[in-house]
């Protein structure tokens, strides 16, 4: 049968429309780019900081953050293609002014990239 049609070929109807807090927010792309956020209201009226671009990182060497600039994105563990758009996601290698680095954090909602330094 038809997706969305009963047995017998009636429709199925919803009985009501999705409530605000069902909907699915829309996808933020992180870009290596010149930084750029964004401020999103939460529930509560609680005020959430995204990341659209960035070219910083705050990266850990010997248990101190350090800030340095992001040269390129190398390798994406989730697809190959997102490293060649240079997105900025969970897990993806990244080239720094200090050496090559893993992202831990999700850029696309929190404020900020944060990385730790890969030992070759």
């Amino acid at each position: 049968m038809k997706a969305g049609r009963k047995i017998t070929g009636g429709k199925y109807h919803n009985n009501r429309k999705k409530k605000l807090y069902e909907k699915d927010s829309q996808e933020r792309i992180i870009i290596l780019n010149e930084t750029k956020r964004k401020q999103l209201r939460g529930k509560g009226g609680n005020i959430r900081t995204v990341l659209l671009n960035s070219n910083t990182a705050n990266i850990i060497v010997n248990s101190k953050a350090q800030k340095t600039q992001i040269k390129n994105v190398l390798e994406t563990p989730q697809n190959t293609f997102l490293a060649r758009q240079n997105r900025l996601i969970k897990g993806a290698i990244i080239e720094t002014s200090l050496g090559k680095a893993r992202i831990t954090n999700r850029p696309s909602q929190e404020g900020h990239v944060n990385a730790v330094l890969i030992k070759e």
